[in-house]
């Protein structure tokens, strides 16, 4: 089980008149994500997404608060955690000299994987995602969707039981969209945990087993899809997404 208690991080920024003035980009972020389970991080552009997940991959160090994988922390577990998780962001760079199969040799030897099953896994890999056709082919030379499939199979190589993916299908054409939400459901099926943000309500009810809405660092609500569509008495999430961001705004406004 993935667990988040209490997540903060505080930042500084520079105004107009130069001022450092502090904030913060998550703000008292809790709840926990079960094996097996689909959990869709939803937010408006600098809601806090990005940062929450770089927090809980172990990329950026929160300024109060705890990140639990398997009840351990990365204050004393970093590397047993790193081993667990898979981390995708949607400005993920790779290596553009490389062929396909050679980026998922090279994750694989860093995780230790053994040359027999390594050797398996990128077969496997390559056939889930539709990569067969480029697996050899050079990564600089291969169309947007492609390439973020070979960054999906960068992350599978080391059979995470956890995955944290951050605006996976943003820019891409509706089958490499199609081939990743697919790709996303078949983990679930194997009881792996997955964090899934997006900008794409459309693809978060159709995926997501349990729904966090961020905005401006807060939750301001959470639960199955079907649950906060009947509280907020709206048939689908973008119209629900937007009726709790102009009530939180309200209530801000009113502080």
């Amino acid at each position: 089980m993935l667990e988040v208690k209490d997540l903060r991080k505080k930042f500084v920024k520079i105004t107009k008149d130069k001022k450092k003035v502090e904030f913060y980009a998550d703000d008292g972020i809790s709840f926990k994500a079960e094996k097996g389970q689909v959990v869709g991080v939803l937010g408006p552009n600098g809601a806090g997404k990005t940062t929450l997940l770089r927090m809980i991959g172990g990329i950026l160090e929160p300024t109060e608060g705890t990140v639990l994988i398997d009840n351990l922390n990365y204050r004393d577990n970093e590397l047993e955690i790193k081993e667990r998780i898979a981390y995708l962001s949607g400005n993920t760079k790779i290596y553009n000299t490389l062929s396909c199969y050679e980026l998922m040799k090279m994750c694989g030897n860093i995780y230790g994987v053994s040359e027999k099953d390594l050797e398996k896994r990128i077969k496997d890999i390559s056939k889930k995602l539709n990569m067969e056709e480029f697996l050899y082919n050079k990564i600089g030379n291969l169309s947007t969707g492609q390439t973020q499939r070979v960054n999906i199979a960068r992350c599978l190589v080391h059979n995470p039981s956890y995955y944290i993916l951050d605006e996976a299908t943003s820019g891409l054409d509706i089958i490499s969209s199609q081939v990743i939400l697919n790709f996303i459901k078949e983990e679930k099926k194997k009881g792996k945990t997955i964090l899934y943000s997006t900008h794409y309500m459309e693809e978060a009810e159709n995926i997501c087993d349990y729904v966090i809405m961020i905005n401006k660092g807060v939750i301001i609500k959470e639960g199955t899809p079907e649950d906060i569509k009947k509280s907020t008495k709206v048939t689908n999430l973008r119209d629900a997404f937007f009726a709790l961001i102009d009530e939180s705004d309200g209530e801000v406004h009113e502080k």
